[in-house]
């Protein structure tokens, strides 16, 4: 056997389907890459996702932007992380597994720290803290390389655990930020290094319950907090994860496989700094585009740049790529997608700030009676005590959905997720509605979070029977591509659900926007049972 099989971060023989290899060999060194790869991936979610939190603390501690402004935030992340999944798919074949989880997962200490810098400044221009918001979108790319990687190490009657095991806990990162943040902000973590309080205007809440208003906080340690972690994880990643050769034969020394990270992901941050600048409103830019447009611009930019800019090796990998485009399932799965992950990712997104803003405050008409939403509700439950059940309720039932789908079919278990999806956007609209006009909007807020448990839940089962169907659906070498280019459109649902909500919100009509999400679920209803539940359907997947 050749010692580099078993010791050194290369290996060079590497066979998972030979049972008497995996069994003395493999199976421990595949089994460490993927315990090192899920915290890296889970704080890879926590540093993109912590604009939900941070946004909400925003408010609460009186920083000078409108509502409108700080949900832009919350999207600016979102949309550069999905963009970020598109060339990260590509970056485990070209610059090797140990290298690139390390790369990414040492990436995230700069808008990380950055962030913590930002937010000591309330008085520095929104385009400050809407450049760090971008910058965490790195942490949105990892989930297609971390996916792409740990494949590679299985055999295939493992690959769907240890998939499900790296989503589902990776997942994670988004409940462990929504308790982990509201918690480190009440502490003085980093003492004379972390720098100076500042005082809540508005009450907050933690896990536990509400924090009065007069607290002081450091708000800032939404971003330091994280470096205490990626700085340790970063060195596990190094000594303790691995290169396959047989994967990724032409990575070149570290340092060359480095510049070749480096290189995708500037390609995937250029075509969205441009279009946020067409897309966004003045003085940060231009206002031109409605998000209808932006979006597919994005995608459109991203593939373009991929194309063009690739060279050697690369541009093969994108030919093979976009063969995937010519197959009309590769379409119908994305939009399934987007109802699942697309939900999940841009409710946790949207949810603390959507907590705040309607039940955070009185809804009563002024004289002239005009309904007004800016006096403090005293009776506001705190949208950082519950928004991370949603996301810990999602990321937890996802292996479940899996394990059912293998039972029963994936396809038929995408079908009653999305019925009951539809059903519980229209409840909650109509909850939303109800609150926005009410001045004690507090009474409806049990009624409105469970009703977002729903949507969760089913939106986790959905993620799992999804992620069944595209391996049934396709083979091996296109399945790879396929769920990078599905989790990368339905990521775009963490740009869509905090634009949409903070839109509808701002014009005092709440409930449009679950009510378009219920119209979407429905046409995806459709579309499941067209192509694979039917009669006669061309592959049926029950």
């Amino acid at each position: 056997m050749n010692n580099k099989t078993s010791s050194g971060a290369d290996i060079q023989d590497w066979r998972p389907e030979d049972a008497q290899f995996w069994q003395s060999t493999g199976s421990r060194i595949a089994y460490r890459n993927l315990w090192i790869s899920v915290p890296a991936l889970l704080c890879g979610f926590a540093v993109w996702g912590m604009w939900g939190i941070i946004t909400v603390q925003m408010l609460n501690l009186g920083f000078p932007f409108t509502q409108a402004e700080l949900f832009t935030l919350t999207a600016i992340s979102g949309i550069a992380g999905a963009t970020m999944r598109i060339p990260a798919s590509f970056l485990i074949r070209l610059a090797g597994g140990r290298n690139t989880i390390f790369l990414t997962t040492s990436m995230l200490l700069a808008p990380a720290i950055g962030t913590g810098i930002v937010l000591q400044h309330p008085e520095w221009p929104l385009w400050a803290f809407q450049l760090m918001a971008l910058w965490s979108g790195v942490g949105g790319g990892n989930f297609a390389s971390s996916m792409s990687n740990i494949s590679t190490f299985f055999p295939k009657r493992l690959q769907g655990t240890a998939l499900g095991l790296n989503a589902g806990l990776g997942n994670f990162g988004v409940t462990t930020m929504q308790i982990v943040i509201p918690v480190v902000m009440t502490l003085p973590l980093l003492g004379a290094f972390g720098g100076e309080s500042m005082t809540l205007v508005k009450d907050s809440g933690w896990i536990l319950g509400k924090i009065a208003a007069g607290t002081p906080t450091w708000i800032q340690n939404a971003g330091f907090a994280w470096v205490l972690s990626l700085i340790p994880l970063g060195a596990l990643c190094w000594f303790g994860m691995n290169n396959l050769k047989t994967v990724s034969p032409n990575t070149g020394n570290p340092l060359v496989a480095f510049l070749k990270i480096t290189y995708l992901y500037t390609l995937a941050f250029v075509p969205t700094i441009f279009m946020l600048w067409l897309y966004l409103p003045k003085p940060t830019g231009l206002g031109l585009l409605s998000m209808w447009v932006a979006i597919p611009l994005d995608i459109i930019l991203a593939l373009t740049v991929m194309r063009l800019a690739a060279f050697g090796e690369m541009k093969d990998g994108v030919k093979k790529q976009f063969a995937i485009f010519r197959n009309k399932h590769t379409w119908s799965l994305t939009a399934l997608y987007i109802v699942t992950f697309g939900s999940f990712i841009g409710f946790s997104m949207a949810l603390p700030l959507a907590i705040t803003v309607i039940f955070g405050f009185q809804h009563v008409p002024d004289a002239n009676g005009v309904m007004q939403h800016t006096l403090k509700n005293p009776n506001a439950p705190s949208a950082l005590t519950y928004a991370w059940i949603g996301p810990f309720v999602g990321a937890a039932v996802r292996p479940l959905g899996g394990w059912i789908s293998d039972k029963v079919g994936g396809s038929i278990v995408t079908q009653v997720i999305t019925v009951i999806m539809a059903a519980a956007s229209v409840a909650v609209g109509w909850v939303m509605m109800q609150a926005y006009a009410s001045a004690t909007p507090e009474q409806y807020f049990t009624m409105f979070l469970g009703l977002f448990m729903v949507l969760f839940f089913a939106s986790g089962i959905g993620n799992g029977s999804t992620f069944r169907t595209i391996g049934v659906i396709f083979d091996r070498a296109q399945a790879g591509p396929v769920l990078g280019w599905t989790s990368a459109v339905a990521a775009y649902g963490a740009f869509i659900a905090p634009v949409l909500i903070g839109e509808q919100i701002k014009a005092g009509t709440p409930q449009l926007a679950f009510y378009g999400f219920a119209v979407f679920y429905a046409l995806c209803l459709v579309l499941n049972w067209w192509f694979y539940l039917r009669k006669g359907a061309e592959i049926r997947n029950p």
